[in-house]
C-alpha cells in the first residue's frame, strides 16, 4: 500500500477549530447563571434537570452540563442513547434520564453498563431491564412515561396505577421516576384552552390512586422550561428546562419570569469587499438587485453552517452596534451584506449574526419568527462544522474549543432523580 504523501499531521488552525472563518461562542458561565435563576424560581424542593439533548442545543452538551452543575442542576435529560454515553464518557457522574423511548435489547443494555435511566412506556420494554439486570446481577433505574394529552410517548395515563404497580413487583428494576409532557404549556392567556391544566389534573388523578395504594411513584415531574416560568404548581419534585437554560424564554409572555442570559453567538468573518453600481444583481436568482452604488461584504457563512436559506434577504448582521442588511440569496458556505453603512468594515473583520454588541441584539426569536418556526429549531440547527468556543476569549485570539474530558466508562454515578 502506497504511503500517503499528505502524512504530517494538520496544524490546527489548518482543520478549521478557531476564529478563522465562522465560530459559535458560547458563553458557559451564562449556563450556570441560567441554572441558578431557576433554581431560585423553583425552590429547595425542586431539583433541575437541565435537558442536553441535541448537543445542548447546539451549544456543547459537555460544557453546558458541566455549567449547568456549577449552577445547581443536579441531573440531565438526553434524547439518545448516545448522548447519554457522551456525558458519562466525559466523566459526568450525575443522575441521566434517556428521554427518548429505547425498544431494543442492546440499547437497555448500554443503559445498564453506563447507568442511565431508560424511559419506558409499557411492560414490554419493562420486562427487557427487568431480565437485563437480573442476568447481570445489577439493579436497572428506569422511569415510566405516562401520555395526558401529548399523544406521543408515553403510556395511556389511565393504565399508570397499573402500570406503577407491576412495576412495583420486579425485584430487579428501580423505578426512579413518573413523569409526563405538557403539549401547549407555552400557550399565552388569549391562547390557552386549558389542555395544560387538564393534563396537570391527569397526572395528580394518577399520584392520588398511587398514594390511596401506598405505591411510590420515584420522581415526579412535568414542567419544561414553559411550565417551570409558568407557575409553580408544575413543579413538583422536579423540572426539565431547555430552552431557558440557554437563555431564551419560550414566549414572549414568559419572558420576565426569570433573569435569563442568552449562551450563545454566532460570528463570521468577511473575506472580500467589493464595490458594484446600482442594478447588479447579486447571489444565486439575482434575487435581490442593488438599487444605488453599493459596497458589498462576503461572508464565510451560509445554510450548511446553519443559517436558514428562508432568512435571505430578511436578516441583518452586527458589526461595531450597527445593523448591516443581508442581501441576495443565502448560499450554503457564504452570505452577502450591504455593508455600504459601515465604511470601516474590512476583510478580515468579525461580524456577529445571532447576538448582542451595545444596545443592538439578534435572537433566535428574531429568525424564527421570520422563518415560521421556532426559536427551538435555530439553536439546533447550527452545524459542526462551526467550532463551539469559549465565549469568555477575544475574537482573533487562539481557539478555545468548549472544555470535553473523558472518563472511566464503567464509572459507577448515581442512578436516582
Amino acid at each position: 500500500m502506497a504511503r500517503s504523501r499528505f502524512a504530517p499531521q494538520p496544524e490546527p488552525h489548518e482543520t478549521g477549530h478557531s476564529r478563522q472563518r465562522a465560530w459559535v461562542e458560547v458563553n458557559t458561565s451564562a449556563i450556570s447563571a441560567n441554572a441558578r435563576a431557576i433554581c431560585g424560581l423553583i425552590g429547595e424542593r425542586t431539583s433541575l434537570m437541565a435537558v442536553v439533548k441535541a448537543d445542548g442545543y447546539g451549544h456543547g452538551a459537555v460544557a453546558v452540563a458541566r455549567a449547568a452543575l456549577g449552577g445547581g442542576a443536579t441531573s440531565f435529560g438526553v434524547a439518545t442513547l448516545a448522548e447519554g454515553v457522551e456525558l458519562r464518557a466525559a466523566g459526568i457522574e450525575a443522575p441521566v434520564l434517556v428521554l427518548g423511548n429505547l425498544t431494543q435489547v442492546e440499547e437497555l443494555r448500554s443503559c445498564l453498563r453506563w447507568e442511565l435511566m431508560p424511559t419506558i412506556s409499557n411492560m414490554r420494554e419493562a420486562l427487557l431491564c427487568q431480565n437485563l439486570a437480573s442476568s447481570s446481577g445489577r439493579p436497572m433505574a428506569l422511569q415510566l412515561k405516562l401520555d395526558t394529552g401529548m399523544a406521543r410517548l408515553g403510556a395511556d395515563w389511565e393504565e399508570g396505577p397499573r402500570l406503577v404497580a407491576a412495576l412495583r413487583e420486579l425485584d430487579a428494576i428501580q423505578l426512579a421516576g413518573l413523569y409526563t409532557h405538557l403539549a401547549w404549556a407555552d400557550a399565552s392567556h388569549s391562547e390557552d384552552n386549558g389542555l395544560t391544566q387538564l393534563q396537570q389534573q391527569r397526572f395528580e388523578q394518577v399520584l392520588t390512586s398511587l398514594r390511596i395504594q401506598g405505591l411510590a411513584a420515584g420522581c415526579r415531574h412535568l414542567a419544561n422550561s414553559a411550565a417551570t416560568l409558568r407557575h409553580r404548581q408544575h413543579h413538583f419534585d422536579l423540572v426539565r428546562v431547555g430552552l431557558a437554560l440557554y437563555g431564551h424564554p419560550p414566549a414572549p409572555h414568559l419572558a420576565g419570569s426569570v433573569a435569563l442570559e442568552p449562551a450563545m453567538q454566532v460570528h463570521a468573518r468577511v473575506t472580500l469587499i467589493r464595490s458594484v453600481p446600482a442594478g447588479v444583481g447579486v447571489s444565486y436568482g439575482h434575487r435581490y438587485r442593488t438599487t444605488a452604488p453599493t459596497r458589498l461584504a462576503v461572508v464565510a457563512i451560509g445554510y450548511a453552517d446553519g443559517v436558514p436559506r428562508q432568512l435571505s434577504n430578511r436578516m441583518d448582521v452586527l458589526y461595531e452596534g450597527l445593523r448591516l442588511p443581508q442581501v441576495g440569496s443565502i448560499t450554503m458556505d457564504q452570505l452577502v451584506i450591504d455593508a455600504s453603512g459601515a465604511p470601516g468594515l474590512e476583510i478580515g473583520a468579525v461580524v456577529t449574526l445571532l447576538g448582542r454588541q451595545g444596545q443592538a441584539q439578534i435572537t433566535p426569536a428574531d429568525w424564527s419568527a421570520r422563518c415560521d418556526t421556532i426559536a427551538w429549531e435555530v439553536l439546533c440547527g447550527f452545524k459542526h462544522r462551526l467550532p463551539r468556543l469559549d465565549g469568555g476569549a477575544e475574537p482573533g485570539d487562539g481557539p478555545e474549543p468548549a472544555a470535553a474530558a473523558t472518563a472511566d466508562p464503567q464509572g459507577d454515578g448515581p442512578t436516582g432523580c
